[in-house]
């Protein structure tokens, strides 16, 4: 025998290592590892990772192979791998019902098990005994599937698995909405069995789908029947929100060392460097100890403070585990891993070294990897005075192979025998260097000849549907019809894909079907659906963000995203194509548009340097045919390709020629639709609610905060209306339905829902405000429905017929026969009001189009999908106006209730519940392409952010609020969506008159321009726009706390100050909440659940402006903490009591200068006698403070600032009132 060389020598000891400690543990019968000699259950993920040095072992040995005992070795050794990957394989078929049905209800109880027996593959607990909803192990599962077919290991045998695989590719597609237990089984750190979205869940299915796309599982004898199908979307979805966690790791954990397998090997998942390095850094500085990392901060499992005979935590009880947390050794051998990839041979070094120094020494010499190391109980109160001093001592089990497995790779690696890259056979690795530029192709195709030759005239050339042939378009319906077929498997019963989204990554590739080729169009410029997509402006905007969104996110993919669009009839505009259409036409020509490469073609001269996917799927391989197409799709094409873009015939009213016009009968039915708006500008009893229309009477309730009430306070009655309604009225609360007359057919339902929130308002110190809609409908008594529907048919006017079928819906319902006849079918009022809905789409009334959409219960572009982004990127959402009717939306929910829920708290008034949905998409659009607009917002709350448009369109236009509200329901949808996006940036914004009374928002750039206001509201016939200015400087602080105010924006870090103010005194007092100093027991300073306890408490308070001093209060409170001046801040803190000493203190120096507050507050000693009638100030200041502090910069010898600063040290009793002390407030 030869003999051997040294490095077959040192592999040699590593096989007998291996053997020994690891595959010595595998059953023999299903090949899986029990987790220990007593306990033989078996963990999906530990499994994985435990075959991962075997793997590399097996690797290492080919290399060498130059012996046949070598071979066999090797092939001994890749053959435990496919043993116990295809036992987990087993295992999880046998729960090919549990995928089947968690494709539909993403339920945690019908999960896959996240362990089973490892006699026998069965599951070993119930569904419901267990965490086992872990999207992370599933992923890990089939991104080590990939590596290791990959790398030429044969694990799949026939298409049925290959059918089961791609249904768990469905399974874990939705990661980034699905909460789950996640990598420490435990979900909510308090172990209560709440899962969680986990960061270290969705990178790793992330990683999984971009390494299962277009995998075929047969390795190189496979064909198309065996490759893996994954819709790029859905792992961009999950990148992107991986991207806006990390190093966040969920809500209750600020940070968790598991994300070192997510930023490294084995998923490589995040893919901007700075990202990766900033996650690392955080969990070395925080969670890095002596003895290996902590798991996550205030981490109880096996401290000698747990209490083991409970699963569960008590919240209250977190806090003693800070500091004595659990360190796992485990994530040294992560880091030796990641710095290897790296190829950072001092760090590897490093991190080696302080390995060796924890492992333990068997018997033999062997070094063992422990699970983790804990404070000895005698040592725990010294641990607790000098963190990280005490020595510690093993727990668990050792050796702990998940450990043991990486720390063999990671020597394998340093010792040369292996390279990165047979770790990483798909090169996930190389995700985070830089790309070249993506150039995007672009091609318009032209429905018809007349199409084709308008845009002729314009200079630009185009195809027709017909000379694009054989290539042929449709539009993304078709593609996700066709995916549904993908994964079918009758003899498992398993159905295909559920969803039904298609996002522009999978509509901007070519797909080839045996001999044709199909281009897609953009789901979101889907005609059929949207009213949106009627407004060219908007079109055109959004195709030029997708435009840059392909470029920035076109990874992993051979070939160029090609977007192709349709010129259809509908895009035209009184039988002109659009402006901003040409404009973005022409812009595509140049080669650039908004810094995007782009080429304007046509589809056949794309063909070579497109990305083509192989449809081929769709064939009958179940019924022994792969090669002929799947009857049903055959027959869904055929019946497609003839309809796709055709036209359907619209209604339209007919009339105008009954009567001569001099005889018609005018009949009032005007008003009907402007009675059921209920957005508010007007008043400031609420800083944003108050009366509208006389149509619209609403009681509001003020009463002043107990420390505001003096013996003169009785004088203020206890219900006041708002001033402009006359005197005060003192009504009993139960009698106040039948002050005003009301219709009839007024839904009971919110007059109840209303009696409710009457009832359910016990706290005093809120301010209460009752809304109702009242219709007097005195007009509509004596006019029979034959009447109207004769005025209906005369009238020209749009907006009058509008009207008339908004009482018609009313009085008689949507599905009312109103007895006339088109084409030999009975009309209904909903047929009346589809046809009005497409003349207004035509003549661009977008107020009338918005409320008859609403009425017709249209949707607006996937808004489900809008609200879940918002809400993945941890920003939630809430609906309705507040203070009352507010609905705070926390989790993603399906289209159907959404709509509902949106329905349900706005009422009657269908243009505000549309401008919701509206508002919600371009909010969702923004947070995808401009997530710097929503830093340090926590929550989103839509109905504020309407009121707050209105109010600056009333500010801008000087007009009254409705009609400023009439303005806002009147923008276009793409002035709509530039309004929301100034509010939200902060620039300042002027409002110029377009043709036909549109408003257009253009961007002040200028400093100039931005100290005057531009206005132009024309008289609506006259061309020449009037153009008046006003001085705009008075009133801007006061502008930017309200828009501050109603966007929930906080300074930088606010919550984590807030919770070091919170531990320094017994609670904080908002408008009635209380902040418990509990909190800070249970979380910590980063978590973002006490950042939501914070700012639900803020969220009490209504006006906008009054929200952000108290934000201001708590600032200076906790620049008292951060400097250490009192030890201590005594009891419960009442915030509003600091702003309102403020408020006094402002007075008294007003008074002292003569300044302006002398006007309305300041004029006398008491300001009580400044109240009008209503228990408003005179100055209009919402929560009795005076409209001139909430206008005072917070800086300065005047500012509020320096007020709060005065007003703590005189309400706070912890602060010396006497003797030197160091202002910090300069």
């Amino acid at each position: 025998m030869r003999s051997r060389s040294n490095s077959g020598v040192r592999l040699d000891y590593y096989q007998r290592i291996v053997h020994r400690l690891i595959m010595a543990h595998q059953e023999p019968v299903t090949g899986l590892f029990p987790a220990s000699k007593i306990n033989s259950h078996a963990w999906i993920r530990d499994n994985v990772y435990c075959i991962l040095a075997v793997w590399g072992l097996s690797m290492a040995y080919k290399k060498i192979a130059d012996q046949d005992e070598d071979r066999a070795k090797c092939y001994e050794l890749e053959q435990s791998c496919v043993k116990l990957m295809r036992g987990l394989l087993m295992a999880m078929m046998n729960q090919k019902d549990k995928v089947e049905r968690f494709k539909m209800t993403q339920n945690p109880l019908d999960s896959l098990h996240a362990k089973y027996s490892s006699k026998n593959g069965q599951p070993v607990v119930g569904d419901a005994e267990w965490g086992h909803l872990q999207i992370d192990a599933v992923s890990l599962y089939l991104l080590i599937l990939a590596q290791m077919t990959a790398s030429g290991l044969q694990i799949v045998f026939s298409l049925d698995e290959v059918s089961f695989i791609q249904n768990l590719v469905f399974y874990i597609e939705s990661a980034y909405c699905i909460p789950d237990y996640g990598i420490w089984e435990r979900g909510d750190k308090t172990n209560h069995g709440e899962p969680e979205l986990n960061a270290s869940s969705i990178g790793m299915a992330k990683a999984a789908l971009e390494a299962m796309n277009e995998l075929d599982l047969f390795g190189a004898r496979g064909g198309p029947a065996s490759v893996i199908h994954v819709l790029a979307d859905e792992a961009h979805k999950c990148q992107a929100v991986l991207q806006s966690m990390l190093p966040r790791e969920s809500n209750s954990k600020e940070l968790d060392s598991g994300l070192l397998c997510v930023i490294g090997f084995p998923a490589f998942a995040a893919d901007d460097p700075q990202l990766i390095l900033n996650t690392k850094d955080a969990i070395l500085s925080r969670l890095q100890g002596k003895y290996g990392c902590k798991r996550f901060l205030r981490d109880g499992y096996r401290t000698p403070k747990e209490d083991p005979s409970r699963l569960y935590y008590e919240r209250w009880e977190l806090r003693m585990f800070e500091n004595i947390e659990c360190e796992w050794p485990l994530f040294y051998c992560y880091l030796i891993l990641f710095h290897a990839f790296q190829n950072d041979k001092l760090a590897v070094k490093e991190y080696a070294d302080r390995l060796e120094q924890i492992m333990v020494r068997a018997d033999d010499g062997t070094l063992l990897i422990p699970e983790s190391y804990a404070v000895p109980h005698d040592l725990v109160s010294n641990e607790y005075q000098q963190p990280g001093s005490q020595p510690r001592e093993v727990v668990g089990r050792c050796p702990f192979l998940w450990g043991q497995s990486l720390f063999i790779l990671g020597r394998l690696l340093q010792e040369g025998f292996l390279a990165v890259g047979e770790l990483d056979p798909l090169n996930r690795r190389l995700g985070a260097q830089k790309k070249p530029d993506v150039v995007v192709q672009v091609v318009i195709i032209a429905e018809d000849n007349e199409i084709r030759d308008k845009l002729t005239e314009h200079d630009l050339h185009v195809q027709t549907i017909a000379e694009v042939a054989p290539i042929e378009v449709q539009p993304a319906r078709v593609l996700s019809h066709l995916y549904t077929y993908l994964g079918r498997n009758r003899k498992l019963g398993l159905t295909g894909r559920k969803s039904r989204d298609v996002g522009i990554l999978s509509t901007s590739k070519l797909y080839s079907l045996k001999d044709r080729i199909f281009a897609f169009t953009p789901q979101n410029i889907d005609f059929e659906e949207y009213y949106t997509t009627r407004d060219p402006d908007l079109l055109a905007s959004n195709f030029t963000t997708n435009l840059a969104f392909l470029t920035n996110n076109w990874r992993h993919m051979l070939g160029r995203p090609t977007i192709t669009l349709m010129a259809t009839h509908y895009m035209l505009d009184h039988d002109r194509i659009p402006l901003a259409m040409i404009q973005t036409m022409r812009k595509l020509k140049s080669g650039y548009i908004n810094g995007t490469r782009v080429m304007l073609g046509n589809l056949k001269d794309f063909l070579n340097t497109s990305a083509i996917t192989d449809l081929s799927f769709l064939g009958s391989t179940e019924d022994g045919y792969p090669d002929r197409l799947h009857p049903d799709v055959q027959a869904y094409l055929e019946e497609h390709l003839l309809r796709s873009f055709s036209h359907r015939g619209m209604m339209t009213l007919h009339g105008g020629h009954l009567r001569p016009r001099q005889l018609r009968r005018r009949m009032s039915c005007k008003g009907a639709i402007k009675k059921t708006r209920s957005i508010n500008v007007d008043s400031d009893t609420l800083g944003m609610e108050g009366p509208t229309t006389l149509t619209e009477r609403r009681l509001s309730t003020v009463v002043p905060p107990q420390w505001l009430q003096s013996s003169k306070a009785n004088n203020v009655s206890g219900f006041a209306t708002t001033q402009e309604e006359g005197p005060a009225l003192v009504i009993d609360p139960l009698i106040r339905e039948n002050i005003y007359p009301i219709d009839p057919h007024h839904s009971r339902s919110t007059i109840e829902r209303r009696r409710e929130l009457a009832s359910q308002q016990e706290i005093q110190a809120i301010p209460k405000i009752l809304i109702q809609r009242h219709r007097t409908d005195t007009n509509f008594a004596d006019t029979e429905v034959e009447e109207l529907i004769a005025m209906l048919r005369e009238t020209e006017n749009l907006e009058e017929q509008g009207d008339i079928l908004q009482y018609l819906v009313d009085t008689q319902g949507l599905d009312f026969n109103t007895g006339m006849l088109e084409e030999g079918c009975v009309v209904t009022v909903r047929d009346l009001l589809k046809g009005l809905y497409e003349k207004a789409c035509q003549q661009k009334l977008w107020g009338l189009v918005r409320h008859t959409a609403g009425m017709l219960g249209k949707r607006v572009e996937d808004l489900a999908k809008a609200v879940t982004d918002l809400l993945v990127r941890q920003k939630q959402v809430t609906v309705g106006m507040p203070p009352n009717n507010e609905f705070t939306i926390t989790a993603p929910l399906p289209e159907v209730e959404l709509r509902q829920l949106i329905h349900d708290t706005y009422g009657d008034d269908e243009s505000t519940a549309m401008l919701t949905q509206e508002l919600m998409v371009y909010l969702a659009m923004f947070i995808r392409t401009e997530p710097q607009l929503f830093i340090e917002m926590l929550r989103l709350r839509v109905g504020l952010i309407i009121q707050v448009m209105a109010k600056e369109l009333s500010r801008t236009l000087n007009c009254d609020g409705e009609a400023a509200s009439e303005h806002l329901l009147n923008l276009s949808p793409f002035e709509m969506k530039n309004l929301l996006y100034h509010i939200l940036s902060g620039k300042e914004f002027a409002v110029s008159s377009v043709a036909r009374g549109n408003l257009s928002i253009v961007s002040c750039k200028s400093s100039r321009v931005s100290k005057k206001s531009q206005i132009g509201l024309g008289d609506m016939d006259a061309d020449d726009a009037l153009i008046a200015t006003i001085d705009d400087r008075q009133g801007q602080w006061l502008r930017r706390r309200r828009l501050d105010g109603a966007l929930n924006r906080v300074p930088r870090d606010f919550y984590s100050r807030v919770w070091s103010v919170l531990e320094k005194c017994q609670g904080l007092a908002i408008e009635g909440r209380i902040l418990q100093q509990s909190l800070t027991q249970e979380m910590t300073p980063g978590e973002l659940k006490f950042a939501l306890e914070v700012e639900t408490a803020l969220n009490q308070i209504p006006q906008p402006e009054y929200r952000q001093l108290v934000v201001e209060a708590l600032m200076v409170l906790t620049l008292m903490t951060e400097h250490n001046m009192v030890p201590s801040l005594g009891g419960i803190i009442y915030v509003e009591h600091l702003v309102h000493k403020a408020n006094q203190l402002f007075l008294e120096d007003q008074r002292k200068v003569q300044g302006d507050a002398m006007l309305c507050c300041a004029k006398s000693k008491e300001g009580k006698d400044q109240q009008a009638a209503s228990g408003m100030l005179l100055c209009g200041g919402a929560a009795y403070i005076c409209q001139h502090l909430y206008d005072s910069a917070p800086s300065g010898s005047y500012g509020t600032m320096t007020y709060m600063a005065r007003a703590v040290a005189l309400v706070l009793d912890c602060v010396p009132k006497h003797g030197e002390m160091e202002c910090v407030i300069a």
